[in-house]
């Protein structure tokens, strides 16, 4: 270490203010005795204004049960770095590696936040900027590891934490020696924060030199600092507003300091110092301060003014109870290029001016400040670089969030965080089911149409296939034609010249007609007979049971004979009309010639011979990804209905049968027409008990109006769908107030909402998602992904062509068109089209 003009050379050994680490504390040279704490603070954009509050009032309580002569040091640690892909994974499919290229050293500040609580030894008094220990060896007071004081900081520190961590944001993690010295193959705290290094690195010795410019190894540095009450904010509060995201309607709230935190960008160390003194010596020092400057005040208005400021503090100290603390903060900033300095003063200078506060470049003082911020030397704070304040203010100026965090679980959604798209693991499915957030899975999706509803509920879908999900989807615009191609999966649609097929009669190898397999049969068949206002008759449902069960009996015998519509109506036709006539039944209980007469044109020659006669496309119970796309059926009076029949009666059965499995039915605008056609019960019934099943069901829309004017969503969709998926709603801003009642939204989802897209990359091509949890968790998602998945996912007509185009070149393989279409795109420069 080099310092001053005299180039005084130090070995760091000889000087370092930390004498030894015992039982996980840090022990100083001075007798100060530290304990370390890794701490989890709540995510960016994700309180309210309320929550804000709550969190301040946990940091004055906690601080206010810490003994005389502590010091409580937070320090905030804030490191550019880029996000590492893991490629060691060679089974990830193609859509997943190529999300993994795009994202791989994409840039983004790394925040972990560290707290230290300093016990000073009652013999070391704070030292000032001319006289510190980072020159002097200090002789460690024999004392220093009583037993008596060690366990008044250990209960005191008990109810810190408790009252920290029982506000339900906040966790305390303490850190053992490990972590605070390092190890032979990794940097611990003490080595990381004296030489800048990166985590997880392995101990490297540099030089630290202050003097003609800071430098620590290859690193340009400067620290900027609030010291002076001057310099400081004119008021300030636990939060304030982020005009980014905030509306003409709704103020988005982040923390005070956040200017000086997350939203900085760049490197750099965000440290907070509140010194816990005698308040009752304090006061008493302040009051002899006071009658001072009263004596002095005919001489100058200056002494006037700060009599009245003194006299003021010392009457809300009293009036109010409030707690007088000493405090500082600094920020540390570095960088690799000498030539980037200039930059990061403007940066540092803009967010201070943001707070309303004055930047102090530290020249003189840095080195006494650096030195105070190594991890257990915070009682070396200088205290001419102090001022006097209330807990209150000074946790103002507290970091109060930290980035997005993945989650653990092997299920959920690849999304991005607001500010940098950093890409985060979300799990909207188990993990809030295990937390309690949420009591089902089901979901409800809303956004206009171009708000990227459709590209949303392709990438969540495709991340659940990938899962070994049983995906249905229930479409009415060719959504997820790329998509089920690219995955091999089923696709129903109606074409004059291919139209839709089924055959609910075939049964899988292995499997027998079941209870639930002759229900579901014996509604179709029924639905095929009666109108839906026409009632059946108990003879007749025993007929149709009868007759399933002698055809089913009838196949047994006859391998040779292939289940379908047509081989069950020429049952009907021989043998079960026999039966009739053998056992005597009446055409009033059951009149076989009408129900054989209404059914002809299902059976072969007839209109509709093609929908219950399908030879292709059979095994739907063990097929992962099936589409029906009813957009050219939607409105036909009797197809519509049988094909939403054996929609359902396939979802059901892949729910009850298949056990341990998650399935997941997605019900697109066609909910609309199959709620008209007497379908709504089935609705009501698959979001009610799909939960019972390891299922979820979810709902997507696009008009407010569908919501308010339709019961089936308003009462079973709705009020059964935990996770409610909201886009960009800006065009109903002005009338939110009807949909946020009718959600069931808070005030903090409302401004989270109406912040969608507000204040996105112009870089970057991605559109942002509201995804709230059953009104305990809510946060905005970037859904952005790879030039490959996005033309899997398109759902523009041009680029669709483009796609089958490069399809039929490579004779049917969607991957490879994807790849090479993509590929070409990038070299016309592109790549997002």
């Amino acid at each position: 270490m080099t310092h001053n003009a005299h180039y005084r050379i130090v070995d760091m050994e000889k000087v370092l203010p930390v004498w030894k680490i015992e039982n996980d504390l840090l022990l100083s040279r001075q007798g100060d005795i530290t304990s370390a704490f890794r701490v989890e603070l709540p995510e960016i954009f994700t309180l309210s204004e309320k929550d804000y509050q709550t969190l301040h009032l946990a940091w004055v309580k906690a601080i206010k049960v810490l003994p005389k002569y502590s010091v409580l040091h937070k320090q905030d640690w804030f490191v550019q770095t880029g996000f590492k892909a893991d490629f060691s994974h060679g089974d990830k499919s193609f859509l997943s590696a190529s999300s993994d290229r795009f994202f791989h050293e994409r840039p983004f500040l790394e925040h972990e936040c560290y707290l230290y609580i300093t016990q000073r030894h009652p013999g070391h008094k704070l030292s000032t900027s001319a006289v510190s220990n980072l020159f002097g060896k200090g002789i460690v007071p024999e004392d220093t590891l009583n037993e008596q004081i060690h366990q008044e900081l250990d209960n005191a520190i008990g109810q810190f934490k408790r009252i920290l961590t029982d506000c339900g944001m906040v966790s305390l993690n303490p850190l053992d020696a490990g972590q605070l010295a390092g190890t032979a193959s990794n940097t611990g705290l003490l080595e990381r924060y004296c030489y800048l290094l990166e985590k997880d690195n392995a101990p490297e010795l540099q030089d630290i030199v202050f003097r003609p410019e800071w430098k620590i190894g290859e690193n340009h540095c400067q620290m900027f600092s609030l010291a002076d009450v001057e310099d400081l904010p004119s008021s300030c509060s636990p939060s304030t507003g982020y005009e980014g995201y905030s509306t003409d309607r709704t103020r988005f709230s982040t923390a005070f300091a956040s200017p000086l935190g997350y939203l900085l960008p760049c490197n750099h160390i965000y440290n907070q110092y509140v010194i816990v003194d005698d308040a009752a010596l304090t006061l008493k020092q302040l009051e002899s301060k006071r009658l001072r400057l009263q004596s002095l005040s005919a001489y100058s208005r200056e002494n006037a003014i700060a009599r009245e400021a003194v006299s003021d503090f010392l009457n809300e100290a009293i009036s109010q109870q409030r707690m007088p603390v000493k405090a500082h903060f600094n920020i540390l900033v570095w960088t690799d290029e000498r030539d980037n300095l200039k930059d990061l003063r403007n940066m540092v200078s803009s967010s201070l001016a943001r707070i309303d506060a004055v930047p102090k470049l530290e020249t003189r003082g840095a080195p006494q400040l650096f030195w105070a911020g190594i991890p257990g030397n915070s009682g070396d704070i200088p205290v001419n670089d102090t001022f006097d304040t209330f807990i209150e203010q000074a946790a103002c100026l507290f970091n109060a969030e930290t980035a997005y965090r993945s989650s653990l679980s092997p299920v959920g959604i690849r999304l991005g965080e607001r500010l940098n798209g950093t890409p985060v693991h979300v799990d909207i499915s188990d993990e809030p089911m295990k937390r309690g957030f949420i009591t089902n899975r089901n979901k409800f999706i809303l956004g206009p149409s171009g708000s990227g509803k459709s590209f949303f509920t392709n990438h969540m879908v495709r991340s659940y296939y990938e899962q070994g999900t049983h995906i249905v989807l229930v479409d009415v615009g060719h959504s997820y034609r790329g998509l089920c191609d690219l995955v091999n999966g089923y696709y129903f649609t109606y074409e004059e010249n291919n139209p839709i097929r089924f055959n609910p009669f075939y049964l899988e190898d292995g499997a027998v007609l079941d209870t639930e397999k002759k229900e579901s049969l014996k509604t179709l068949l029924l639905a095929l007979w009666k109108k839906d206002d026409e009632v059946f008759k108990r003879s007749e449902y025993v007929a149709l049971s009868n007759a399933l069960t002698g055809y089913y009996q009838k196949l047994e015998k006859h391998p040779d004979i292939f289940p379908c519509f047509d081989s069950f109506y020429e049952y009907l036709q021989n043998e079960f009309t026999e039966t009739l006539k053998k056992d005597r039944v009446k055409d009033k209980d059951f009149d076989v010639e009408n129900f054989l007469y209404v059914l002809r044109p299902y059976y072969k020659g007839g209109e509709f011979d093609y929908l219950l006669n399908a030879r292709k496309n059979l095994n739907l119970l063990q097929q992962r990804f099936i589409v029906f796309e009813l957009d050219n059926i939607k409105d036909h009076p009797i197809l519509f209905p049988v094909v939403t029949i054996i929609i359902m009666e396939i979802f059901i059965s892949k729910m009850r049968k298949l056990k341990g499995i998650r399935k997941m039915i997605l019900i697109e605008e066609a909910w609309k027409a199959i709620a008209k056609e007497g379908m709504a019960e089935y609705i009501k019934y698959l979001f009610k008990t799909v939960r019972k099943f390891f299922g979820e069901a979810i709902v997507v829309t696009q008009e407010v109006e569908d919501i308010i004017s339709s019961p089936v969503v308003k009462q079973a969709i709705i009020n059964n769908s935990d996770c409610k998926i909201l886009l960009d709603q800006s065009k109903y801003q002005n009338k939110f107030d009807q949909i946020q009642e009718l959600l069931g939204l808070t005030e903090k989802e409302k401004s989270l909402i109406l912040s969608i897209n507000k204040a996105n990359d112009p870089e970057r091509m991605y559109k942002e998602v509201f995804i709230g949890l059953g009104g305990q968790l809510s946060k905005v998602y970037r859904t952005e992904v790879s030039l490959e998945e996005y033309l899997a996912y398109t759902t523009e007509e041009s680029e669709k062509v483009k796609v089958q185009e490069y399809t039929q070149k490579f004779g049917g393989d969607m991957k490879a068109a994807i790849k090479a279409l993509a590929s070409d795109m990038r070299k016309t420069k592109n790549p997002n089209p």
